[in-house]
């Protein structure tokens, strides 16, 4: 919003967008508004444009709000010397292009008013209704004198939350941007790379997740211009270079003209040129630039069959190369694109990329949201789809509910404002399946404990462990797009995360999640077991899991002694100590102590460190009274063979024992090691359940686990 001036020598522009003369209209703003039987001249483009997506659109607010905006702005400059209400007129003009409905132009038009100017909104309201004061409020900034520093995070804190009810107000703040963008060159040098920097690292990731393509691509160019100049004239030197050359490219889009309609099949075949960012990333992947790389081709049809119609045709009549075709209109982008791509070789072996897409997809791929219209119109068809699904409602897509949801746990700006950044840094999606029917969408490279949280929220904080496609898989494991995912909850609500689970997990969500438990509890010991790392499920590894009430309540160990002071006192998940195992505890983070074996190889890492152990030993047998505490974690190596898991649980069952855990590893050279955290009613009859397991056909070592321990 704001006032960064037009500049007739700003960065060149490669879209075909239509510029407008912002000093004429400045010229025909003064002259102030007409008689109310026609629209004034100066908005005479923005009703041009308009009329041509929305032939029937009432131009009569339009005009109201165009007086409104006028008066207001009247005797009000930007830095070029234009009257302010070029900038309104101007962002109105680029939503206008795009197809946006009336509601939204009304807003864009006055949406400097209520932070520039003496109007209100509750004169907003009354004068064009609940709709355009909800969005002349969502994109209205926040005041430096109330909020400081914070003011620039809280305020797009402030649009992202309206935006979470309203789409068109984050439309309308990108078209803003890129008018600003536009007219940025007047600027001091460092205001421009600061706004360019945020421009970068959240306003294009938000137009690429909303679809806004043609917004995107220009501003795209217009930071790069900014923060990389000499990389980009060097681009731009490098277009013009090839300017007046033999087109190959053309020429591939003849031969494909003359295919299709051969073929009887009605398309349109277009040479789409590449924006300097697209030219510049092909350069640096391939280094050297083929004469076709500049640009692609387009072609336009008018059903979804066509599309495939037309990719069996280029298919047939040229070689394809089978390692760039993708498929977005079956599998649709989390941001509404749909398009196939393929590419395919032409005379000479030159290479063309193509897209195919319906008239209907382009009007989507340029616009994105903007091109639905007013997305409230039809209530009721959006919420007859699973709420979970991506793509069930398209003016709440899931991503944009993910940053709603964690925005509320990142109560300090400088939190959101980084989290923020780097939420809209992860540029990639996947889509996974739950178990229920229902789909979780994630960023790429997520985890297990990342679907966790996406799904349960806090009550992840107790998960155990996960099946991926089936089967058991670590909480570490990487998900695929396309996994069905399973998540193990503990029965046992006062379990926690480990320390290790913030190496895996990506999303906002599970981050500041987990973080927040490990603030609220910093009494709770660091486990040794490495957490989601571990070959055991994370219940075993984790504190929380193994003796809640002791390392929660700050209460002893009924079975153990140690010496020294009252301390919380718990048995270490990585060797898992029973009677009459020899035992020696390892002071951890907040003066809790974890009791070892003597053998464990933590004690003699700890003591490498520095850290001496202390003395600790069994009660007597009278003692023995806890029976959370007879808890045990058992390996058992074996032949890979049909029933072994079953044979397995049945001698486990037999000796009375109670499966907390289990993980099976994927066989390696016939050999399968099978994992169990175990809960004993007696730790005299572990020998007895060791020596059935061995006993088991194909079992051919049945051992104490002995997991590498972390050192914290």
């Amino acid at each position: 919003m704001s006032a960064e001036a037009a500049d007739p020598a700003a960065v060149p522009r490669r879209r075909s967008l239509p510029r407008i003369d912002l000093r004429r209209l400045g010229r025909v703003a003064l002259l102030g508004p007409v008689s109310r039987d026609r629209l004034p001249d100066a908005i005479g483009h923005v009703a041009d444009a308009h009329r041509a997506h929305h032939p029937d659109a009432d131009l009569g607010i339009l005009h109201r709000a165009y007086v409104l905006a006028e008066s207001s702005h009247r005797g009000q400059m930007r830095k070029s010397g234009e009257p302010y209400i070029t900038h309104p007129l101007a962002v109105t003009l680029i939503l206008a292009e795009l197809g946006a409905e009336t509601t939204t132009l009304t807003a864009s038009l006055l949406h400097d008013t209520v932070e520039d100017t003496e109007v209100t909104l509750d004169q907003v309201r009354e004068q064009f209704g609940e709709e355009v004061c909800y969005l002349v409020d969502g994109v209205t900034k926040l005041e430096k004198v109330d909020y400081g520093a914070a003011a620039e995070p809280e305020t797009f804190r402030k649009m992202l939350v309206a935006t979470g009810n309203d789409v068109r107000v984050m439309s309308i703040k990108l078209a803003d941007r890129l008018h600003n963008m536009r007219t940025l060159t007047v600027m001091r040098p460092e205001k421009q790379a600061r706004i360019a920097k945020v421009t970068r690292d959240v306003l294009i990731p938000l137009a690429e997740r909303l679809g806004v393509q043609a917004l995107k691509t220009e501003l795209e160019d217009l930071v790069f211009a900014i923060l990389d100049p000499e990389e980009y004239a060097d681009t731009r030197a490098l277009i013009a270079s090839t300017t007046g050359d033999e087109d190959p490219l053309g020429a591939i889009a003849d031969r494909v003209r003359a295919t299709l309609r051969e073929a009887g099949i009605s398309a349109e075949v277009l040479i789409r040129p590449r924006h300097f960012v697209s030219v510049h990333r092909v350069r640096r992947k391939r280094g050297e630039l083929r004469p076709t790389d500049f640009g692609r081709l387009l072609v336009l049809v008018g059903e979804d069959a066509d599309c495939y119609a037309v990719l069996g045709e280029l298919h047939t009549c040229f070689t394809p190369v089978i390692s760039e075709f993708k498929d977005f209109i079956a599998a649709p982008k989390f941001n509404l694109y749909q398009s196939l791509h393929t590419a395919v070789v032409g005379p000479e072996g030159a290479v063309a990329e193509v897209l195919i897409r319906t008239h209907r997809m382009h009007k989507v791929a340029e616009a994105g949201v903007v091109a639905l219209g007013n997305p409230y119109a039809h209530d009721g068809a959006a919420q007859q789809t699973e709420p979970s699904d991506e793509r069930a409602d398209p003016t709440r897509p899931g991503w944009l509910s993910r940053l709603l949801d964690w925005q509320e746990s990142a109560t300090d700006p400088d939190t959101f404002w980084t989290t923020l950044r780097a939420d809209l840094a992860q540029d990639r999606e996947i889509t996974v399946f739950r178990t229920d029917g229902g789909t979780l969408g994630l960023p790429a490279g997520a985890s297990c404990i990342d679907a966790a949280y996406a799904q349960h929220g806090e009550r992840a904080h107790a998960c155990i462990g996960a099946r991926v496609n089936g089967r058991l898989a670590t909480l570490s494991t990487q998900l695929s797009d396309g996994d069905t995912v399973q998540l193990l909850l503990a029965q046992d609500t006062a379990s926690g995360p480990s320390p290790e689970w913030l190496d895996h997990a990506r999303t906002p969500a599970a981050r500041i999640a987990i973080t927040g438990w490990l603030s609220a509890h910093p009494d709770a010991p660091v486990p040794e077991a490495g957490g989601a790392d571990g070959r055991t499920e994370p219940a075993a590894d984790n504190p929380q899991s193994a003796a809640p009430a002791r390392t929660r309540s700050g209460g002893r160990a009924a079975n153990v002694v140690v010496d020294g002071p009252e301390s919380p006192i718990r048995l270490a998940g990585c060797c898992t100590p029973v009677p009459p195992d020899e035992v020696v505890g390892i002071v951890v983070r907040g003066g809790a102590v974890t009791v070892h074996r003597q053998e464990c190889p933590a004690v003699a890492r700890m003591r490498e460190i520095g850290r001496a152990p202390v003395a600790a030993r069994w009660r007597d047998e009278d003692g023995w009274s806890d029976p959370a505490a007879c808890r045990v974690t058992l390996v058992a190596e074996s032949f890979g063979r049909p029933r072994l898991l079953a044979d397995l649980t049945e001698a486990i069952a037999t000796a009375d024992a109670a499966i907390v855990s289990a993980t099976v590893e994927p066989p390696s050279e016939q050999r399968v090691r099978h994992t169990y955290t175990l809960q004993l009613p007696d730790a005299a009859g572990l020998p007895a359940l060791m020596r059935a397991m061995r006993e088991v056909a194909g079992v051919y070592d049945v051992s104490r686990a002995q997991h590498p321990a972390a050192t914290g």
